[in-house]
Protein backbone atom coordinates (compact mmCIF):
# COMPACT_ATOMS: atom_id res chain seq x y z
CA UNK A 1 0.00 0.00 0.00
CA UNK A 2 2.91 2.45 0.97
CA UNK A 3 4.25 1.26 -2.79
CA UNK A 4 1.47 2.23 -4.60
CA UNK A 5 1.20 5.81 -2.78
CA UNK A 6 4.95 7.20 -2.88
CA UNK A 7 4.11 5.92 -6.78
CA UNK A 8 1.38 7.79 -7.16
CA UNK A 9 3.03 10.93 -5.88
CA UNK A 10 5.87 10.51 -7.52
CA UNK A 11 3.86 10.04 -10.81
CA UNK A 12 1.99 13.28 -9.98
CA UNK A 13 4.92 14.98 -9.56
CA UNK A 14 6.58 13.97 -12.73
CA UNK A 15 3.91 14.95 -15.06
CA UNK A 16 3.51 18.05 -13.18
CA UNK A 17 7.10 18.67 -14.34
CA UNK A 18 6.97 17.21 -17.78
CA UNK A 19 3.51 19.61 -17.79
CA UNK A 20 5.52 23.04 -17.11
CA UNK A 21 8.58 21.64 -19.10
CA UNK A 22 6.28 20.91 -22.54
CA UNK A 23 5.21 24.34 -22.77
CA UNK A 24 9.33 25.79 -23.70
CA UNK A 25 10.69 25.29 -26.81
CA UNK A 26 13.26 22.64 -27.60
CA UNK A 27 15.93 25.32 -28.29
CA UNK A 28 15.18 28.96 -27.64
CA UNK A 29 15.84 31.42 -30.39
CA UNK A 30 16.02 35.62 -29.72
CA UNK A 31 12.38 35.62 -30.62
CA UNK A 32 11.03 32.81 -28.51
CA UNK A 33 13.13 34.47 -25.84
CA UNK A 34 11.06 38.13 -26.12
CA UNK A 35 7.74 36.63 -26.64
CA UNK A 36 7.77 34.68 -23.82
CA UNK A 37 8.77 37.05 -21.59
CA UNK A 38 5.89 39.58 -22.73
CA UNK A 39 3.71 36.86 -22.26
CA UNK A 40 4.81 35.52 -18.70
CA UNK A 41 6.78 38.29 -16.75
CA UNK A 42 5.35 39.13 -13.89
CA UNK A 43 5.47 42.41 -13.51
CA UNK A 44 4.26 43.00 -17.28
CA UNK A 45 0.98 40.81 -15.73
CA UNK A 46 0.94 42.99 -12.80
CA UNK A 47 0.57 45.69 -15.12
CA UNK A 48 -2.04 44.11 -16.99
CA UNK A 49 -4.31 43.53 -14.04
CA UNK A 50 -3.64 47.02 -13.44
CA UNK A 51 -4.96 47.73 -16.85
CA UNK A 52 -8.03 45.58 -15.97
CA UNK A 53 -8.60 47.71 -13.15
CA UNK A 54 -8.79 50.65 -15.22
CA UNK A 55 -11.15 48.98 -17.62
CA UNK A 56 -13.22 48.32 -14.43
CA UNK A 57 -13.18 51.96 -13.29
CA UNK A 58 -14.31 53.04 -17.00
CA UNK A 59 -17.29 50.38 -17.02
CA UNK A 60 -18.70 51.87 -13.77
CA UNK A 61 -18.06 55.63 -15.23
CA UNK A 62 -20.37 54.56 -18.26
CA UNK A 63 -23.39 53.29 -15.95
CA UNK A 64 -23.12 56.45 -13.75
CA UNK A 65 -25.14 58.55 -16.41
CA UNK A 66 -27.99 56.25 -15.96
CA UNK A 67 -30.82 56.07 -12.89
CA UNK A 68 -29.71 53.40 -10.06
CA UNK A 69 -32.16 51.46 -8.17
CA UNK A 70 -32.42 50.03 -4.71
CA UNK A 71 -35.28 48.53 -2.97
CA UNK A 72 -36.42 48.12 1.06
CA UNK A 73 -38.49 45.29 2.33
CA UNK A 74 -38.90 45.86 6.61
CA UNK A 75 -40.85 42.87 8.48
CA UNK A 76 -42.24 43.95 11.94
CA UNK A 77 -43.37 41.55 14.41
CA UNK A 78 -43.95 43.29 17.96
CA UNK A 79 -45.64 47.01 18.61
CA UNK A 80 -44.89 48.60 21.40
CA UNK A 81 -47.89 50.80 23.10
CA UNK A 82 -47.17 53.47 25.07
CA UNK A 83 -50.62 54.85 26.46
CA UNK A 84 -50.16 53.35 29.51
CA UNK A 85 -46.39 52.36 29.61
CA UNK A 86 -45.22 50.51 27.36
CA UNK A 87 -46.55 48.03 26.40
CA UNK A 88 -45.51 44.77 23.80
CA UNK A 89 -47.95 43.77 21.57
CA UNK A 90 -47.24 40.78 18.53
CA UNK A 91 -48.61 43.20 15.78
CA UNK A 92 -47.48 42.32 12.57
CA UNK A 93 -46.65 45.01 9.79
CA UNK A 94 -44.58 45.30 7.01
CA UNK A 95 -43.00 47.82 4.15
CA UNK A 96 -42.42 47.64 0.73
CA UNK A 97 -40.35 50.73 -1.22
CA UNK A 98 -38.04 51.82 -3.88
CA UNK A 99 -35.70 54.40 -4.64
CA UNK A 100 -34.57 55.94 -7.80
CA UNK A 101 -32.28 59.08 -8.85
CA UNK A 102 -30.70 60.26 -11.58
CA UNK A 103 -27.96 63.17 -12.23
CA UNK A 104 -29.91 65.25 -14.96
CA UNK A 105 -27.01 67.76 -14.78
CA UNK A 106 -23.43 68.62 -13.54
CA UNK A 107 -21.76 70.43 -15.35
CA UNK A 108 -20.43 68.14 -17.85
CA UNK A 109 -18.53 66.09 -14.48
CA UNK A 110 -20.28 62.39 -16.01
CA UNK A 111 -18.87 62.40 -19.02
CA UNK A 112 -15.73 63.97 -18.37
CA UNK A 113 -15.11 61.49 -15.79
CA UNK A 114 -15.89 58.48 -18.32
CA UNK A 115 -13.57 60.21 -20.64
CA UNK A 116 -11.00 60.26 -17.54
CA UNK A 117 -11.21 56.67 -17.27
CA UNK A 118 -11.25 56.23 -20.51
CA UNK A 119 -7.76 57.86 -20.95
CA UNK A 120 -6.65 55.98 -17.84
CA UNK A 121 -7.25 52.92 -19.94
CA UNK A 122 -4.84 53.99 -22.32
CA UNK A 123 -2.30 55.16 -20.42
CA UNK A 124 -2.61 51.44 -18.67
CA UNK A 125 -1.89 49.92 -21.69
CA UNK A 126 0.93 51.86 -22.78
CA UNK A 127 2.44 51.46 -19.23
CA UNK A 128 2.61 47.38 -20.48
CA UNK A 129 3.99 48.53 -23.95
CA UNK A 130 6.93 50.40 -21.86
CA UNK A 131 7.41 47.15 -19.88
CA UNK A 132 7.63 44.86 -22.61
CA UNK A 133 10.02 47.27 -24.82
CA UNK A 134 12.60 47.27 -21.34
CA UNK A 135 12.32 43.23 -20.80
CA UNK A 136 12.82 43.30 -24.46
CA UNK A 137 16.42 44.98 -24.48
CA UNK A 138 17.19 43.55 -21.57
CA UNK A 139 16.79 39.89 -23.04
CA UNK A 140 18.27 40.63 -26.68
CA UNK A 141 21.77 42.17 -24.63
CA UNK A 142 21.50 38.74 -22.52
CA UNK A 143 21.03 36.63 -25.34
CA UNK A 144 23.89 38.50 -27.80
CA UNK A 145 26.59 38.03 -25.07
CA UNK A 146 26.08 34.23 -25.30
CA UNK A 147 26.65 34.29 -28.08
CA UNK A 148 29.72 36.28 -28.14
CA UNK A 149 30.77 33.58 -25.20
CA UNK A 150 30.37 30.37 -27.09
CA UNK A 151 32.03 32.19 -30.21
CA UNK A 152 35.15 32.92 -27.90
CA UNK A 153 34.47 29.53 -26.57
CA UNK A 154 35.28 27.91 -30.11
CA UNK A 155 38.11 30.63 -30.53
CA UNK A 156 39.84 29.25 -27.16
CA UNK A 157 39.25 25.60 -28.13
CA UNK A 158 41.26 26.38 -31.71
CA UNK A 159 43.73 27.93 -29.44
CA UNK A 160 43.70 25.28 -27.34
CA UNK A 161 44.49 22.51 -29.66
CA UNK A 162 46.88 24.51 -31.39
CA UNK A 163 49.17 25.11 -28.20
CA UNK A 164 48.62 20.90 -27.68
CA UNK A 165 50.21 20.37 -30.31
CA UNK A 166 52.90 22.41 -30.08
CA UNK A 167 53.52 20.84 -26.45
CA UNK A 168 53.67 17.40 -27.99
CA UNK A 169 55.84 18.65 -31.01
CA UNK A 170 58.23 20.23 -28.16
CA UNK A 171 58.45 17.39 -26.37
CA UNK A 172 59.91 15.54 -28.75
CA UNK A 173 62.64 18.27 -29.19
CA UNK A 174 62.95 18.26 -25.87
CA UNK A 175 63.31 14.73 -25.57
CA UNK A 176 66.15 14.91 -28.83
CA UNK A 177 67.65 17.60 -26.78
CA UNK A 178 66.64 20.53 -29.27
CA UNK A 179 64.65 22.99 -27.01
CA UNK A 180 66.47 23.45 -23.26
CA UNK A 181 63.93 22.57 -20.47
CA UNK A 182 62.76 26.07 -19.97
CA UNK A 183 61.33 26.63 -23.55
CA UNK A 184 59.71 23.23 -22.80
CA UNK A 185 58.17 24.20 -19.46
CA UNK A 186 56.88 27.50 -21.23
CA UNK A 187 55.22 25.67 -23.37
CA UNK A 188 53.17 23.78 -21.18
CA UNK A 189 52.63 26.74 -19.05
CA UNK A 190 51.24 28.18 -22.31
CA UNK A 191 48.74 24.73 -22.57
CA UNK A 192 48.21 25.58 -18.54
CA UNK A 193 47.26 28.72 -19.60
CA UNK A 194 45.06 28.30 -22.45
CA UNK A 195 42.95 25.54 -20.44
CA UNK A 196 42.08 28.25 -17.59
CA UNK A 197 41.12 30.84 -20.44
CA UNK A 198 38.56 28.30 -21.51
CA UNK A 199 37.46 27.21 -18.29
CA UNK A 200 36.63 31.20 -17.47
CA UNK A 201 34.71 30.95 -20.64
CA UNK A 202 32.71 28.40 -19.89
CA UNK A 203 32.20 29.62 -16.11
CA UNK A 204 31.03 32.81 -18.24
CA UNK A 205 28.65 30.87 -20.48
CA UNK A 206 26.94 29.58 -17.71
CA UNK A 207 26.79 32.84 -15.87
CA UNK A 208 24.97 34.41 -18.82
CA UNK A 209 22.35 31.47 -19.44
CA UNK A 210 21.56 31.60 -15.51
CA UNK A 211 21.06 35.56 -16.39
CA UNK A 212 19.03 34.98 -19.04
CA UNK A 213 17.10 32.27 -17.11
CA UNK A 214 16.45 34.48 -14.62
CA UNK A 215 15.13 37.46 -17.20
CA UNK A 216 12.63 34.89 -18.28
CA UNK A 217 11.73 33.84 -14.75
CA UNK A 218 12.10 29.84 -15.96
CA UNK A 219 12.95 27.46 -13.20
CA UNK A 220 16.21 26.54 -12.31
CA UNK A 221 15.59 23.23 -12.78
CA UNK A 222 15.19 23.21 -16.41
CA UNK A 223 17.83 22.95 -18.70
CA UNK A 224 17.52 25.98 -20.67
CA UNK A 225 19.29 25.94 -24.17
CA UNK A 226 19.02 28.76 -27.06
CA UNK A 227 19.68 27.96 -30.51
CA UNK A 228 22.15 30.22 -32.37
CA UNK A 229 21.11 31.85 -35.60
CA UNK A 230 22.49 30.68 -38.79
CA UNK A 231 24.76 33.78 -39.13
CA UNK A 232 25.26 37.26 -37.14
CA UNK A 233 26.34 40.02 -39.23
CA UNK A 234 27.63 43.61 -38.54
CA UNK A 235 25.37 46.01 -40.53
CA UNK A 236 27.03 49.52 -41.02
CA UNK A 237 23.96 50.85 -42.73
CA UNK A 238 22.70 53.82 -40.39
CA UNK A 239 19.87 55.30 -40.84
CA UNK A 240 20.17 59.27 -40.01
CA UNK A 241 19.87 60.35 -36.52
CA UNK A 242 16.77 62.65 -37.21
CA UNK A 243 14.77 60.36 -38.72
CA UNK A 244 15.58 58.14 -35.83
CA UNK A 245 14.70 60.84 -33.44
CA UNK A 246 11.68 61.55 -35.27
CA UNK A 247 10.18 57.87 -35.62
CA UNK A 248 11.17 57.44 -31.67
CA UNK A 249 8.57 60.58 -31.13
CA UNK A 250 5.92 59.38 -32.75
CA UNK A 251 6.03 55.74 -31.87
CA UNK A 252 7.16 54.95 -28.52
CA UNK A 253 4.86 54.21 -25.68
CA UNK A 254 6.33 56.59 -23.00
CA UNK A 255 6.09 59.48 -25.05
CA UNK A 256 2.08 58.67 -26.10
CA UNK A 257 1.88 57.86 -21.96
CA UNK A 258 2.88 61.91 -21.52
CA UNK A 259 0.45 63.16 -24.32
CA UNK A 260 -2.57 61.59 -22.68
CA UNK A 261 -1.47 62.58 -19.08
CA UNK A 262 -1.52 65.91 -20.10
CA UNK A 263 -5.25 65.32 -22.04
CA UNK A 264 -6.30 64.06 -18.69
CA UNK A 265 -5.03 66.51 -16.76
CA UNK A 266 -6.84 69.07 -18.60
CA UNK A 267 -10.02 66.56 -18.06
CA UNK A 268 -9.65 66.41 -14.16
CA UNK A 269 -9.59 70.16 -14.19
CA UNK A 270 -12.79 70.29 -15.52
CA UNK A 271 -14.07 67.61 -13.27
CA UNK A 272 -12.86 69.59 -10.27
CA UNK A 273 -14.02 72.97 -11.62
CA UNK A 274 -17.51 70.89 -12.55
CA UNK A 275 -17.43 70.55 -8.29
CA UNK A 276 -18.34 74.32 -7.44
CA UNK A 277 -21.86 73.85 -9.87
CA UNK A 278 -25.01 73.15 -9.08
CA UNK A 279 -25.94 69.78 -9.33
CA UNK A 280 -29.55 68.84 -10.38
CA UNK A 281 -30.83 65.24 -9.90
CA UNK A 282 -34.55 63.55 -10.64
CA UNK A 283 -35.44 61.26 -7.43
CA UNK A 284 -38.39 59.28 -7.64
CA UNK A 285 -39.30 56.73 -5.08
CA UNK A 286 -42.28 53.95 -3.98
CA UNK A 287 -43.60 52.68 -1.28
CA UNK A 288 -46.36 50.71 0.62
CA UNK A 289 -46.75 49.17 3.68
CA UNK A 290 -49.54 46.76 5.57
CA UNK A 291 -49.95 46.48 9.49
CA UNK A 292 -51.88 43.73 11.06
CA UNK A 293 -55.78 44.94 12.20
CA UNK A 294 -56.15 47.61 9.56
CA UNK A 295 -57.99 45.33 6.47
CA UNK A 296 -56.31 42.54 4.45
CA UNK A 297 -52.92 42.08 3.64
CA UNK A 298 -53.49 43.36 -0.57
CA UNK A 299 -55.93 45.75 0.22
CA UNK A 300 -53.31 47.62 2.41
CA UNK A 301 -50.64 47.43 0.16
CA UNK A 302 -52.73 49.08 -2.77
CA UNK A 303 -54.66 51.48 -0.52
CA UNK A 304 -51.10 52.52 0.65
CA UNK A 305 -49.48 52.73 -2.32
CA UNK A 306 -47.27 56.18 -2.47
CA UNK A 307 -45.00 57.60 -5.38
CA UNK A 308 -43.45 60.88 -4.92
CA UNK A 309 -41.47 62.32 -8.19
CA UNK A 310 -39.25 65.32 -7.94
CA UNK A 311 -36.36 67.52 -8.73
CA UNK A 312 -33.61 68.07 -5.94
CA UNK A 313 -31.53 71.08 -6.88
CA UNK A 314 -27.52 70.99 -5.01
CA UNK A 315 -25.57 74.41 -4.84
CA UNK A 316 -22.27 74.60 -3.57
CA UNK A 317 -21.89 77.44 -1.17
CA UNK A 318 -19.08 77.15 1.11
CA UNK A 319 -17.07 74.12 1.47
CA UNK A 320 -14.16 75.03 3.19
CA UNK A 321 -12.05 75.93 0.03
CA UNK A 322 -11.40 72.14 -0.80
CA UNK A 323 -13.03 72.63 -4.50
CA UNK A 324 -10.89 75.75 -4.78
CA UNK A 325 -8.34 73.65 -3.61
CA UNK A 326 -8.90 70.90 -5.94
CA UNK A 327 -9.16 72.97 -9.26
CA UNK A 328 -5.96 74.63 -7.98
CA UNK A 329 -4.06 71.74 -7.57
CA UNK A 330 -5.16 70.16 -11.11
CA UNK A 331 -4.07 73.13 -12.60
CA UNK A 332 -0.57 72.85 -11.16
CA UNK A 333 -0.95 69.05 -12.62
CA UNK A 334 -1.42 69.98 -15.95
CA UNK A 335 1.78 72.49 -15.70
CA UNK A 336 3.62 69.14 -14.39
CA UNK A 337 2.10 66.70 -17.01
CA UNK A 338 4.03 68.96 -19.19
CA UNK A 339 7.32 69.61 -18.22
CA UNK A 340 7.49 65.56 -17.85
CA UNK A 341 6.28 64.93 -21.24
CA UNK A 342 8.84 67.79 -22.41
CA UNK A 343 11.51 65.83 -20.01
CA UNK A 344 10.55 62.64 -21.56
CA UNK A 345 10.79 63.65 -25.22
CA UNK A 346 14.28 65.50 -24.25
CA UNK A 347 15.34 61.96 -22.63
CA UNK A 348 14.28 59.81 -25.48
CA UNK A 349 16.34 62.23 -28.18
CA UNK A 350 19.36 61.96 -26.07
CA UNK A 351 18.78 58.16 -25.68
CA UNK A 352 18.46 57.82 -29.75
CA UNK A 353 21.39 59.85 -30.20
CA UNK A 354 23.86 58.06 -27.75
CA UNK A 355 22.98 54.65 -29.10
CA UNK A 356 23.52 56.58 -32.78
CA UNK A 357 26.98 57.51 -31.48
CA UNK A 358 27.64 53.85 -29.99
CA UNK A 359 26.43 52.22 -33.27
CA UNK A 360 29.46 54.37 -34.92
CA UNK A 361 32.13 53.74 -32.51
CA UNK A 362 31.20 50.22 -32.14
CA UNK A 363 31.38 49.89 -36.22
CA UNK A 364 34.47 51.72 -36.48
CA UNK A 365 35.88 49.42 -33.70
CA UNK A 366 34.69 46.45 -35.06
CA UNK A 367 36.21 47.16 -38.65
CA UNK A 368 39.94 47.70 -36.44
CA UNK A 369 39.17 44.79 -34.49
CA UNK A 370 38.81 42.52 -37.60
CA UNK A 371 42.12 43.94 -39.35
CA UNK A 372 43.77 43.37 -36.15
CA UNK A 373 42.77 40.10 -35.81
CA UNK A 374 43.78 39.04 -39.05
CA UNK A 375 47.08 40.36 -39.31
CA UNK A 376 47.82 38.86 -35.74
CA UNK A 377 46.31 35.42 -37.14
CA UNK A 378 48.99 35.51 -40.04
CA UNK A 379 51.86 36.07 -37.35
CA UNK A 380 50.58 33.48 -35.02
CA UNK A 381 50.44 31.35 -38.22
CA UNK A 382 53.95 31.82 -39.33
CA UNK A 383 55.39 31.07 -35.64
CA UNK A 384 53.39 27.97 -35.89
CA UNK A 385 54.96 26.79 -39.00
CA UNK A 386 58.10 27.84 -37.30
CA UNK A 387 57.55 26.01 -34.19
CA UNK A 388 57.14 22.91 -36.39
CA UNK A 389 60.62 22.70 -38.41
CA UNK A 390 61.89 23.62 -34.41
CA UNK A 391 63.04 27.11 -35.82
CA UNK A 392 61.61 29.14 -32.96
CA UNK A 393 62.01 32.26 -31.13
CA UNK A 394 59.58 31.38 -27.58
CA UNK A 395 59.39 34.99 -26.43
CA UNK A 396 58.14 35.09 -30.21
CA UNK A 397 55.92 32.52 -29.98
CA UNK A 398 54.26 33.34 -26.19
CA UNK A 399 54.13 37.56 -27.89
CA UNK A 400 52.21 36.18 -30.46
CA UNK A 401 49.73 33.74 -29.08
CA UNK A 402 49.40 36.25 -26.46
CA UNK A 403 48.08 39.21 -29.23
CA UNK A 404 45.96 36.81 -30.88
CA UNK A 405 43.87 35.69 -28.14
CA UNK A 406 43.06 39.39 -27.23
CA UNK A 407 42.47 40.71 -30.93
CA UNK A 408 40.29 37.72 -30.96
CA UNK A 409 38.29 38.96 -27.97
CA UNK A 410 38.49 41.88 -29.45
CA UNK A 411 37.11 41.41 -32.52
CA UNK A 412 34.10 39.12 -30.91
CA UNK A 413 33.37 42.10 -28.16
CA UNK A 414 33.64 44.56 -31.30
CA UNK A 415 31.17 42.39 -33.46
CA UNK A 416 28.37 42.03 -30.73
CA UNK A 417 28.63 45.42 -29.86
CA UNK A 418 27.93 46.95 -32.68
CA UNK A 419 24.74 43.77 -33.40
CA UNK A 420 23.26 45.09 -29.77
CA UNK A 421 23.68 48.77 -30.76
CA UNK A 422 22.15 48.19 -34.36
CA UNK A 423 19.10 46.54 -32.93
CA UNK A 424 18.87 49.22 -30.10
CA UNK A 425 19.13 51.73 -32.47
CA UNK A 426 16.27 50.82 -34.56
CA UNK A 427 13.99 49.64 -31.73
CA UNK A 428 13.88 53.23 -31.07
CA UNK A 429 12.75 54.04 -34.63
CA UNK A 430 9.81 51.16 -34.07
CA UNK A 431 11.51 48.20 -35.71
CA UNK A 432 11.35 44.47 -34.00
CA UNK A 433 14.52 42.93 -32.38
CA UNK A 434 15.57 39.68 -34.15
CA UNK A 435 18.36 38.67 -36.06
CA UNK A 436 17.44 37.05 -39.39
Amino acid sequence: MKRKFFFLIFLSITLEIFAQVSQYPTAWTLENCINYAKENNISINSLRLSKSASEQDLLQAKDAKYPNLNGTVSQGLFALNGNNGLNLNGVQSQSVGANSSMTLYHAGYIRNNEFSKNLQVQMADLSVQEAENNITLSIAQAFLNILMVQENIISLENILKTTQTQLKQGDQFYKAGNISKLNYLQIQAQVAQDEYNLTAAQNNLRSGTVNLKQLLQLPSSYEFQIMKPDTVTVEDHLNPLSDAQNQAQNQRPEVKYGELNIENSNTNLKMAQASIQPTLNLTGNISTNYSNGNGTYFNQLGNNFYMPVGLSLGIPIYNNRIYKTEIEKSKIAIEQANLDLQNTKTVLNQQVEQSYINLQNAISQYDSALKQMDINQQSYDIVNAQMKIGSIDYVQLQQQRLLYIQSVQNYLQAKYTSVLNKQIYDFYAGNPINLK
